[in-house]
């Protein structure tokens, strides 16, 4: 494993309900983030336009609608998100090839147990998956708040 996806608690329980909620079927989304931040931030459940336990299809429209709002707010996809209902969480070969953004987590959550969930996040790209360490956080804190907090002279 190398790299790690941190995530507030809040969004990896609105993923994992989305998930329960869709199940049959499989739930899509994304994670939106300011540009250049890998924090995802923005919960953005989509619709799966396949409607379908095997396989999930964000709808051309939506998804357009959605790049052309995170463009307006300086955002980027930071997790993509779907969910298995049968199988383990992890890229099916159909997941690898749709695989458009190199710089997004890919979080797969497996409903195939009723009273638990597996949560895992890879990096996938140019059909290479990699997985990657989940940090989950209550909130993010910030090293340096930007401010110049010395006393006037």
């Amino acid at each position: 494993m190398c790299g790690v996806l941190r995530i507030r608690r809040d969004l990896v329980d609105a993923i994992v309900a989305h998930a329960r909620r869709d199940h049959p079927d499989e739930a899509c989304g994304v994670i939106a983030g300011p540009e250049g931040s890998d924090r995802p931030e923005r919960f953005i459940p989509m619709l799966n336009a396949a409607r379908s336990p095997t396989f999930y299809e964000f709808d051309s429209g939506d998804l357009l609608k959605l790049y052309r709002e995170m463009d307006a707010n300086g955002e980027v996809p930071v997790v993509i998100y779907h969910s298995h209902t049968a199988t383990e969480a992890y890229p099916s070969r159909t997941d690898i090839s749709l695989a458009q953004e190199p710089d997004a987590h890919y979080v797969l959550v497996s409903t195939r147990d009723p009273h638990e969930h597996e949560f895992r996040s890879y990096r996938i790209v140019d059909g290479v998956v990699t997985e990657e360490s989940v940090e989950i956080l209550e909130s993010y804190m910030f090293a340096h708040t930007g401010r110049d907090d010395t006393p006037d002279a």
